[in-house]
């Protein structure tokens, strides 16, 4: 078990048992430790549609009810949907989902009563649970007596989301949505229906499907491009599986970039900073009025990077990912509203905010895409890939410049590189490619920038290849 950029990740088979109920454990011991919780506190539990969710889940609440906490059992909601129910709570929670990876493997998100967890809740959780082990304590479980606020979680996140827009402000737009098995898909239908879209639910499925929202695959891209031929849409929408990454297609069945839906969702909100990983789009600072911070991979960088923002005394704080995912750190006043920050991923905002740009245009999606004249951008992963081996390619392309222009011979020339996660180069041609282990799965991610989509692609083609080739010449 480990952390990476999102949460706690393994194997499903690993985490059931013993691992969730020790980290559920730590997590416990240190809210009570450290004054963020006291016995008798309630603490919310959310899973996703993985086969071990529920068991996983089951683990944490009973390893947290023998501590003395109250469980309440929020069922399989979306992610931002347990977070923002949290916060209003003031209680802490427990999210089991492993997101966009393989249903082979799983994850625990961790939340604080004010909010998710930080890189130091992280390396203390780590400690506690080490400690536990090296102890020789016992990790005791008891059938946990829970209580039901699934409906009332799910209503407030409807509630938040059904105000963001006018009345009928999708009137006349005929979306598709793709439910797969994705906790959001029945929240997805309610919001967009509620503002007069004409909806058509697709491909619903009942056993787990990974929909990675940063890297779609070609199946389905397939998928989608058949829907919209079929149905004539003006955009498919969907989510990762646990609701906190959109993914928005055009009209054409062709995805959107997480990035430039975070964009538009900045505009719509009238933000003042935005802070965005280095993958997001270079683009990015040209693109509007607000002041940019970049960070490196993963919410909890984001959401440190605007916590310096508004410690700085900076208003109107946002971030997005490379994924879409948006959080917000201040209040906005959207619709004639204040709207309360939720800092963690959410998908609604930047699907609202595109979808509502889109109807107030009378454009179609890909010509309100191709208005913000962004670099052409592509993403790709190897997956399976040893993490022993992306970490080995990591530290040969650091240890020297000639290593490092040696393996992008074919690609081009370094001009300039930034070593804020993984690395990232711009070749002297204007092109970017940047090479980024996963923070929590074994893969290889690759990201490109170049002054055309087939470009953009050639040089992702080149760098996967590159990858490839040294990893089996090692």
């Amino acid at each position: 078990m480990k952390f990476g950029t999102s949460g706690l990740r393994g194997l499903s088979v690993d985490l059931k048992g013993h691992a969730s109920a020790l980290y559920a454990t730590a997590f416990g011991k240190y809210l009570l430790g450290t004054g963020r919780a006291k016995a008798g506190d309630a603490i919310l539990i959310g899973r996703d549609f993985r086969d071990s969710s529920p068991e996983i889940s089951g683990n944490c609440a009973d390893a947290l009810a023998v501590l003395g906490f109250r469980i309440f059992d929020c069922g399989n909601v979306p992610t931002p949907a347990l977070a923002l129910y949290g916060l209003e709570s003031n209680a802490a929670c427990l999210m089991v989902t492993g997101s966009h990876i393989p249903a082979d493997r799983n994850g625990i998100k961790f939340y604080r009563p004010d909010g998710e967890i930080d890189k130091s809740d992280e390396a203390a959780i780590t400690t506690l649970a080490a400690e536990i082990e090296r102890n020789g304590e016992m990790v005791v479980q008891a059938p946990a007596k829970t209580e039901d606020h699934e409906a009332a979680c799910l209503q407030l996140f409807f509630e938040r989301n059904a105000t963001l827009l006018p009345q009928g402000a999708l009137s006349g737009l005929k979306i598709g949505v793709y439910q797969h098995s994705t906790v959001a898909r029945d929240l997805l239908v309610d919001v967009l229906a509620h503002y007069g879209a004409e909806i058509t639910a697709l491909g619903r499925s009942e056993s787990f499907i990974p929909v990675d929202t940063e890297a779609v695959s070609d199946e389905t891209i397939t998928l989608m491009k058949r829907w919209v031929s079929e149905h004539r849409f003006d955009a498919i929408v969907s989510t990762d599986g646990d609701g906190d990454r959109p993914l928005v297609a055009d009209e054409t069945g062709t995805p959107l970039r997480g990035d430039l839906l975070g964009l538009v969702a900045a505009n719509f909100l009238g933000a003042g900073t935005v802070v965005t990983p280095v993958t997001s789009n270079s683009g990015i600072e040209a693109a509007g009025s607000f002041a940019v911070r970049r960070t490196r991979v993963g919410s909890p960088f984001v959401i440190a990077g605007m916590e310096e923002a508004v410690a700085a005394g900076e208003d109107h704080v946002m971030g997005f990912e490379a994924n879409g995912g948006l959080l917000t750190a201040t209040v906005f006043d959207i619709n004639g509203r204040g709207v309360r920050a939720l800092p963690t991923r959410d998908c609604f905002i930047p699907m609202l905010a595109i979808l509502s740009l889109a109807a107030i245009r009378r454009q179609p999606l890909s010509a309100v895409a191709a208005s913000y004249h962004l670099p052409f951008a592509a993403a790709d992963r190897l997956e399976n890939f040893p993490l022993e081996t992306s970490a080995a390619l990591m530290e040969h392309l650091r240890a020297s410049e000639e290593n490092l222009s040696a393996f992008l011979q074919p690609i081009g020339e370094v001009a300039t590189k930034s070593d804020i996660d993984g690395l990232r180069v711009t070749l002297r041609d204007g092109g970017i490619i940047h090479f980024r282990p996963s923070g929590n799965a074994p893969e290889m991610r690759c990201y490109t920038e170049a002054g055309s989509e087939a470009a953009a692609l050639e040089l992702l083609d080149t760098g996967l290849n590159r990858i490839t080739d040294w990893a089996g010449a090692r």
